[in-house]
């Protein structure tokens, strides 16, 4: 499904900063509230955000301010308000955003119901309400989907894309989809209270309200302590202060109503607060904290500090355990929303739960928590999953192995950018360990060239290329370097590149891609290029060269269609957006999908099997499988990537990704 002009119900501050980030992406949106005067107050908030990313871009040198000026009301223009459903009928993706209350959201659902095509996806940006039961009124359950942004909207990446009981798996594609064409970054979750982020870090900070009012703890000197830590980006109470203290409340009351009061402690403190309308930032500062910095909650005594976070981070490792245990989210998901939602950045030193505990070692948080078991009581009591990957000797970064894999290079390497591992019985890994993204650069090709040709030498038998970015496989081509070279140095690399990639699908060593998170670009162009490929449940496949102006380079408009048809390969080509794990499995492009921290254990299991079998007779057997004669597509698909990646449109495409902007294509 396409969005070419979207909704937003409800212009409060979220509902003006969800419009903005949606127009800022070159989409059309109308946002509507039931008083003009509370839709202009929404245009003035997307105004007054963009003037401020605006203003950054003009510091950085990035813009003039005419320019600045200019894309404003550019930005603004797209934001038609109404206090009607006027132009509702047009749209193709509604968010609704008005109070936490299932009778108001069921009301403006059945309006939404009536108001829009059939076609359009209506979603709600609930913390934490039954999206089965807003979808219950309506007449399209399945087209229902929880869309959750994370305040403030305009700059928290993060939005949690909930799945109702009726939801379809097309509807939940289409809104990561969506959030992926908005600049946000999705994780997707089954429906339960509090869904992820909320329900985990209510876990972790209740144990901290639970000891503040048990022992007339200092909020200031707690704030102080456990934001000097190291584990969270502020201190519990400030940063509670920013986001509101009644949207806080009301999830917290939700969750101990929800699991009981013994795992999610509710404050009375905050209660208080909250009856008395101090609620933080949003009503002039006043809430755990007066205007001028005092606090409002009572209390003078010196907290153990480190008490404090041992309490907080294994708590929230338990509930993490639990949301894993239930089914609800991937570890992979778990932990990328506490990083995108609730700034746990590992390149700041703030790692989530999952990564923490394989950092720590899975035998030492065990131990710890079963001593808090035996002196807090039941709400810290180990998880199975713990017990489980204990038991079987995966105690984390340490093993190699524990909520996620992690590489154990050979102690000489052949490459700088691709690690090998050699596991034994003829089996290896290549490690993709190219930064952030692990985007496949030109050193990347030239790297996996000399691995490939180190593992012919070392009589392995079968290959899986894994990457060593937990949360991704590669995000495909590094279009910076790619634009630096010149013609020469670019057909060296193609060559190169379609030479290895045609010796991993017909050699003698057979290859298996293990793909987890996105595999976008030349990062699916590899993977296609592996005789299988084991992908994790939230992995992504996409070729969106399209959208730069450009086509896919090594090899896409070939192997594409050998695995998923021609119709599907055009429109995979030809659109650009991505596919889930499970289309990719239903289509042929995934060979199996599996749980996200069962992903190299499947890979290499085939590995072992593949690695046993008449080495001849796999050779032969990949080289004349593929129907129609690769070389000549790929020949062709040279010429065809050469003619448009020198074209205007291609020089636009790269400029407007790399500026973060939409293209404007000519046909040059």
């Amino acid at each position: 499904m396409f969005v070419f002009k979207a909704a937003v119900v409800g212009a409060g501050t979220m509902g003006g900063q969800i419009a903005q980030t949606i127009a800022a992406a070159g989409v059309p949106v109308v946002l509507q509230d039931i008083d003009e005067a509370l839709v202009q107050a929404g245009i003035a908030e997307a105004r007054g955000v963009s003037e401020g990313q605006l203003a950054k871009l003009v510091e950085r040198g990035k813009l003039t301010s005419e320019q600045a000026r200019e894309l404003l009301e550019e930005i603004v223009g797209r934001i038609h308000g109404t206090t009607a459903y006027e132009g509702f009928g047009e749209v193709d993706f509604v968010i609704e955003a008005v109070p936490e209350k299932m009778e108001v959201k069921q009301q403006v659902f059945a309006q939404l119901d009536a108001a829009t095509p059939s076609h359009a996806i209506l979603a709600s940006n609930t913390s934490s309400l039954s999206i089965t039961e807003i979808g219950d009124a309506t007449l399209r359950p399945e087209k229902v989907v929880g869309f959750h942004y994370f305040y403030p909207a305009s700059i928290m990446p993060l939005i949690e894309i909930v799945e109702g009981l009726e939801t379809s798996a097309e509807t939940v594609g289409a809104a990561v989809t969506f959030a992926q064409a908005i600049r946000k970054q999705p994780i997707t979750c089954a429906e339960v209270p509090g869904f992820v982020v909320n329900r985990i870090l209510n876990s972790g900070v209740s144990e901290v309200w639970r000891k503040q009012e048990e022992l007339g703890l200092s909020i200031k000197r707690i704030d102080e302590g456990v934001g000097a830590a190291g584990v969270v980006p502020a201190g519990p109470y400030q940063l509670i202060n920013l986001l509101g203290l009644d949207t806080v409340l009301h999830v917290a009351e939700h969750l101990a109503d929800s699991y009981g009061g013994e795992r999610f402690y509710v404050p009375k403190g905050m209660q208080k607060l909250v009856s008395e309308g101090k609620l933080g930032a949003k009503t002039g500062g006043d809430g755990f904290y007066d205007p001028a910095g005092q606090p409002n909650i009572a209390g003078e005594a010196e907290p153990d500090t480190a008490e404090l976070v041992e309490l907080m981070s294994l708590k929230t490792l338990c509930e993490a355990c639990l949301v894993l245990e239930e089914g609800v989210a991937s570890h992979r998901d778990i932990d990328f929303g506490l990083m995108a939602g609730a700034g746990l950045d590992p390149r700041r030193g703030l790692l989530p739960p999952f990564m923490r505990a394989d950092s720590e070692g899975l035998d030492s948080i065990l131990e710890r928590l079963e001593n808090a078991h035996e002196r807090y009581g039941e709400r810290f009591a180990p998880p199975t999953i713990l017990r489980r990957l204990v038991a079987q000797g995966r105690l984390g970064q340490k093993r190699g192995q524990g909520f996620y894999a992690y590489p154990q290079p050979d102690a000489e390497q052949p490459a700088e950018l691709v690690k090998l591992e050699t596991r034994g019985e003829g089996v290896a890994i290549a490690w993709l360990a190219h930064g952030q993204m692990n985007s496949v650069s030109p050193q990347v090709v030239f790297d996996l060239e000399k691995v490939w040709r180190k593992v012919g030498d070392a009589g392995v038998r079968a290959l899986v290329i894994a990457s060593s970015n937990p949360f991704l496989f590669s995000a495909g081509a590094d279009i910076k370097e790619f634009t630096t070279m010149d013609e020469s140095s670019g057909a060296e690399l193609l060559d190169t590149a379609h030479a290895l990639f045609k010796e991993l699908g017909s050699g003698r060593v057979a290859t298996i891609a293990a793909v987890n998170g996105l595999a976008f670009g030349g990062g699916c162009e590899l993977a296609m290029a592996c005789d299988v490929r084991i992908a994790a449940r939230t992995a992504l496949f996409g070729q969106p060269e399209i959208k730069l102006g450009i086509i896919p380079g090594f090899g896409g408009t070939q192997r594409l269609p050998r695995l998923v048809g021609v119709s599907k390969a055009l429109e995979m080509n030809m659109i650009g957006d991505p596919i889930l794990a499970e289309e990719a499995f239903e289509l042929g492009l995934a060979n199996r999908v599996v749980d996200d921290h069962e992903l190299l254990d499947t890979a290499l299991a085939w590995a072992r099997k593949l690695a046993g079998q008449a080495p001849l007779a796999i050779e032969q057997i990949k080289r004349v499988s593929a129907a129609g004669d690769l070389d000549a597509g790929v020949e062709d698909e040279k010429r065809g990537f050469a003619a448009v990646f020198t074209s205007a449109d291609a020089r636009e495409g790269i400029a407007a990704f790399l500026a973060k902007r939409a293209p404007h294509f000519r046909g040059s």
